[in-house]
C-alpha cells in the first residue's frame, strides 16, 4: 500500500511506553519515524532501539529542549519531513482493539488535510475536547476546557498532510506557555479540511501520563495478555505481521529473551506461521 505519510513523529515523555506507541506506528505500514525526546534521554533511546533495523524500519532522534508543546513537535521535524506528511503519536499514548491497524492505515493513506480521533471519556476537561454535529461534521475543538462542549477528548494520534508545519509556524503560545496541537488542528477545521473518526466502546485508549494513569495501564496490558495468550503491541510481532522480517529474523531475536517469556512468545508466532 502506498501511503502519502511517509515520515512520522514521536515525542517521547515516558520511556517504558515507547514500544506501544512504536509499534501503533508500525501497524499504520510507518516505517520512517523520528523520536523526539530530551537530551537527557536521548542515548537511553539510542541504546535500547538503536536504528530500528531489527524490526525492519529506520529511526531517527531530535531534542526538544524544553516542554514548550505538542505542535513544537512539528517545527523540530521539519528538516526530517521536508515537506511530507506526517502522523504524530504521543509517547504515553496506548491503544487496543480489534481493527485498530487497519484503521490506521485509513487515516494515514488520507491525501489532504488532517485526520484525528474522538474517544467518549468521563474527565473531558482533562483533555483536548471535540465537538461533532449529528452528521459527524466537527464544530469545535477546545482544549482541556473547564465546561467542555462534548465528551469526546481526542487521543494523541493525529495525521496531518504536508500544511502542518506551516500551521505550527502560524501559531502562538497559549496561556500555558505552550504550542498547542489544538491550534494546528483548528485551522484544519477552519479550512473543512478535517476529518474526525470516532474510537468506539469496543476500543482502549489509555493516557499513562500521571503515575496514576500508568500503573492502571499495567494492570489493563496484563489481565488481557494473561486471559488472551497475547502480547498487546508487540513491535516484533508486528514487523513479522508486516513482512518486515522474517522467520529467521524474529528467531534470532527471541533466543536473548527466551528467560523471561517474552521469547517465547515470538518462537510461538514462527511455529504457528509454519504449520499453516
Amino acid at each position: 500500500m502506498t501511503l502519502n505519510v511517509s515520515k512520522q513523529l514521536l515525542p517521547i515523555y515516558d520511556k517504558p511506553m515507547i514500544y506501544y506507541p512504536l509499534a501503533t506506528l508500525m501497524q499504520a505500514g510507518i516505517q520512517h519515524i523520528l523520536i523526539i525526546c530530551t537530551a537527557r534521554d536521548l542515548p537511553l533511546f539510542q541504546t535500547l532501539l538503536g536504528r530500528g533495523q531489527q524490526w525492519g524500519i529506520h529511526l531517527e532522534y531530535a531534542i526538544q529542549e524544553q516542554a514548550n508543546g505538542i505542535a513544537e513537535s512539528l517545527l523540530i521535524a521539519e528538516d526530517f519531513l521536508a515537506g511530507h506528511g506526517c502522523a504524530l503519536v504521543l509517547g504515553d499514548n496506548l491503544f487496543y482493539g480489534e481493527n485498530l491497524a487497519q484503521i490506521w492505515l485509513d487515516a494515514a493513506s488520507q491525501h489532504v488535510g488532517a485526520h484525528v480521533f474522538a474517544y467518549h471519556v468521563a474527565n473531558p476537561q482533562d483533555y483536548g475536547v471535540v465537538s461533532l454535529n449529528q452528521q459527524g461534521v466537527v464544530i469545535s475543538i477546545q482544549e482541556k476546557p473547564k465546561a467542555p462542549k462534548s465528551q469526546y477528548a481526542m487521543p494523541g494520534l493525529y495525521f496531518f498532510d504536508s500544511q502542518a508545519v506551516e500551521y505550527a509556524k502560524g501559531i502562538q503560545p497559549s496561556s500555558r506557555g505552550e504550542l498547542e496541537i489544538v491550534d494546528v488542528i483548528t485551522q484544519y477545521m477552519n479550512t473543512n479540511q478535517l476529518t474526525v473518526s470516532t474510537l468506539g466502546r469496543g476500543v482502549a485508549w489509555l493516557d499513562t501520563g500521571t503515575p496514576d494513569a500508568l500503573s492502571e495501564a499495567t494492570q489493563f496490558v496484563a489481565a488481557i495478555e494473561k486471559r488472551q495468550g497475547l502480547k498487546i503491541n508487540c513491535p516484533e510481532e508486528v514487523a513479522f505481521r508486516q513482512g518486515w522480517i522474517d522467520g529467521s529474523q524474529l528467531m534470532k531475536l527471541a533466543k536473548p529473551l527466551l528467560n523471561s517469556g517474552y521469547g517465547e512468545y515470538l518462537e510461538s508466532l514462527v511455529r504457528k506461521q509454519r504449520r499453516l
